[in-house]
């Protein structure tokens, strides 16, 4: 189970800033619901000094991310835009005093989306536009440009924690060894630059990826629900939400078909309450450890859509012993 400071349960459970700023002249949005977190930063800001008078956010996260988006409202408003650009990530996570270190991505989610909303107010293309062939982690969005961002603030030097702060690789392994030349070109560099000692730096291939990945699961065997900003399951805290996985019925070597029918029939199970409200459910597809279903009649725009998904997850975990996540689709 992860640590979370008071503070990170404080600005979870009663986020800052939380929603849509109607008045916003600049705005930036990093992630994709369908890696898993997504943030949009709304600022308003004074032309004449430019000065930042007000921040609101919509994310969809786990409770860190959501934490660490209101953090980040808290910290920026009233400054200048020379002053915020100087914020890392890092000053997100101490704000809240501090994060897990699974959970330091959400902390760099910020310092993107601050990034972003900055550029789009001067008008300018944000320098972590995908170019091609720059997209390094499929699964979750990562290109090399945040990898190397991530490595030189926070002065990363070996692959977990560059998965800890931007979940490049915390999928499956295709990119583990992109992730690593990475790592060990811009470790050298700042070598050269003295930021780190010579015997600090990554060397390729000093690190075992079955070993890590099994390491990694061990750690995230359920990971925290996602829930929206404004919309937020309250039944649980961020430090209540982990449990270890149940063991699958059919173990580790478990068909993607027999998969496939274990979540049809979990997920029929909750259709009849759902349709007693008027909603209703549809699974889409099964790609992996994702799941698509499609929400339709009251759960449509319901405000505990979001809580509906969460408990779906669980019920599909509990079914098939899997760590899944549920994406809603249009």
């Amino acid at each position: 189970m992860w640590d979370y400071s008071d503070k990170v349960k404080e600005y979870f459970f009663n986020p800052k800033n939380a929603g849509v700023l109607e008045a916003a002249n600049a705005v930036g949005e990093v992630g994709a619901i369908s890696c898993g977190d997504a943030l949009k930063l709304m600022m308003s800001i004074d032309p004449d000094t430019d000065t930042i008078t007000a921040a609101k956010f919509q994310t969809f996260g786990c409770g860190s991310a959501i934490a660490s988006s209101s953090a980040l409202t808290e910290l920026i408003t009233g400054k200048t835009l020379e002053d915020a650009l100087r914020i890392t990530n890092q000053d997100i996570a101490d704000f809240l005093g501090g994060l897990p270190p699974e959970k330091m991505h959400c902390s760099v989610m910020g310092y993107e989306a601050l990034q972003a909303a900055i550029a789009n107010y001067r008008g300018e293309e944000w320098a972590d536009d995908h170019e091609e062939g720059a997209l390094v982690c499929k699964c979750f969005g990562v290109d090399e440009g945040m990898i190397e961002r991530a490595v030189r603030v926070n002065k990363l030097t070996t692959v977990e924690q560059v998965t800890n702060y931007t979940k490049a690789g915390g999928g499956c392994l295709t990119c583990f060894e992109t992730i690593e030349e990475v790592l060990a070109r811009v470790n050298a560099t700042m070598v050269g630059e003295s930021l780190i000692a010579a015997e600090e730096a990554y060397k390729a291939g000093s690190t075992d990826k079955y070993a890590l990945k099994i390491k990694t699961r061990a750690k995230t065997a359920v990971p925290e629900p996602a829930v929206v900003s404004g919309q937020m399951d309250r039944t649980l805290p961020p430090a209540a939400v982990q449990s270890p996985r149940p063991e699958a019925p059919a173990g580790r070597q478990m068909t993607t078909l027999k998969r496939i029918r274990l979540i049809e029939t979990a997920i029929d199970g909750m259709r009849s309450t759902l349709r007693a409200d008027g909603g209703d459910c549809e699974l889409i597809d099964v790609d992996g450890d994702h799941v698509y279903v499609k929400l339709s009649g009251a759960c449509t725009g319901c405000q505990l859509a979001s809580v509906t998904i969460n408990g779906m997850r669980q019920k599909l975990v509990e079914a098939t012993g899997l760590a899944l996540r549920v994406l809603p689709v249009s």
